[in-house]
């Protein structure tokens, strides 16, 4: 299948089971009283997404139950053992925790604009945005421990959403430590982006499992799925920094060096001898000219760099896809390997 075939279904498939999650996210996330938190709290779930994440989650239990997709109520939905759980409070708890970050994310790098609305705090106030990210935080929670599941599995699906949530955190120190340290290997950066992006792909397929009751070799092959399927978007995510229009990627080409962020390019390129602080010359994206970019982006492609970062996606993207072996051979399996190849190319 060509990429454009891919991408068509991932996103009929993202399509489908966006408008039931938005659903229950809606009764999940309620508005009640203070307001003002409660609207803080639902802004950017209103604000869209395309949802990935909790389609994860509920393609995992289509899969592993061997059903056809989308005939069954995911609020009762067919477990291994034969009882009934919830495993769309389930999907919507990854996309509250996911809320979550990018809430308080974007406090910490001061940003502007989220998902083509103004950030959480720019809407309404920093200490309103702290107290909406906590409450969603606090919600996912909830909402794990309403599936109805086995109990033994319940308790293990939230002790690894709440491990997640403790490694988003180390991961988002990483990164800001990496920014204050004058050296940092390729291997460290791996492991950043695993903690900061990866690890929630990898509980959005994981706790589905444990909560449909799959056996721990195949629970943990599905959470490798998620880690290597979310390093390998968050390395091309670098690469279409470098490579995509401005205009197609809806911000300023070449924003990661403009702004001195590391990437698995950067590193490799001081690691090949290219001076990489000196690439470009402009202090801020507003000053940056795209001739200045395109001599940049010469220079990586010449010592390899990026031809290295998209070589290293693709690995990890066939090794998610072998880690969906342990599944039934299904269209819902199909589906998850289609994204896997979905996050490395995103319509571009």
């Amino acid at each position: 299948m060509n990429s454009e075939a891919t991408e068509e279904r991932v996103l009929e498939a993202v399509a489908e089971r966006r408008e039931l999650v938005n659903e229950a996210l809606d009764d999940d996330v309620p508005m009640k009283s203070p307001e003002r938190l409660y609207k803080a709290t639902r802004y950017l779930l209103k604000a869209g997404g395309k949802r990935l994440r909790p389609t994860v989650s509920l393609l995992i239990a289509e899969a592993l139950a061997d059903v056809e997709p989308l005939t069954i109520d995911y609020h009762a939905f067919p477990a291994l053992d034969g009882t009934e759980i919830d495993v769309m409070s389930a999907a919507t708890s990854i996309e509250v925790i996911q809320s979550f970050t990018l809430i308080h994310d974007d406090i910490m790098d001061d940003d502007d604009l989220r998902r083509g609305v103004p950030a959480v705090h720019r809407e309404y106030d920093t200490e309103t945005a702290i107290l909406a990210g906590d409450t969603l935080y606090a919600k996912a929670f909830e909402l794990l421990s309403e599936t109805g599941a086995a109990p033994e599995n319940g308790l293990e699906a939230v002790r690894r959403l709440a491990t997640t949530c403790t490694q988003i955190c180390e991961g988002q120190a990483l990164d800001v430590e990496f920014e204050r340290r004058t050296e940092v290997l390729p291997e460290e950066y791996l492991e950043m982006i695993e903690l900061k992006t990866a690890v929630l792909y990898g509980a959005a397929a994981a706790t589905a499992a444990t909560l449909m009751g799959a056996d721990d070799r195949t629970v943990e092959a599905l959470y490798r799925y998620g880690i290597d399927s979310g390093r390998a978007f968050q390395i091309q995510d670098d690469v279409l920094d470098l490579t995509v229009s401005s205009e197609t990627l809806g911000k300023q080409r070449g924003s990661d060096l403009v702004e001195n962020k590391e990437t698995l390019i950067t590193l490799h390129a001081r690691q090949h001898g290219v001076d990489v602080d000196d690439l470009v010359a402009a202090a801020d994206v507003e000053t940056v000219s795209e001739a200045e970019v395109e001599a940049a982006v010469s220079r990586l492609e010449e010592s390899g760099s990026i031809a290295y970062a998209e070589e290293k996606a693709e690995e990890l993207t066939a090794n998610a896809k072998r880690h969906l072996d342990v599944l039934p051979d299904n269209e819902a399996r199909d589906l998850l390997g289609d994204i896997a190849d979905y996050l490395i190319t995103r319509g571009y």
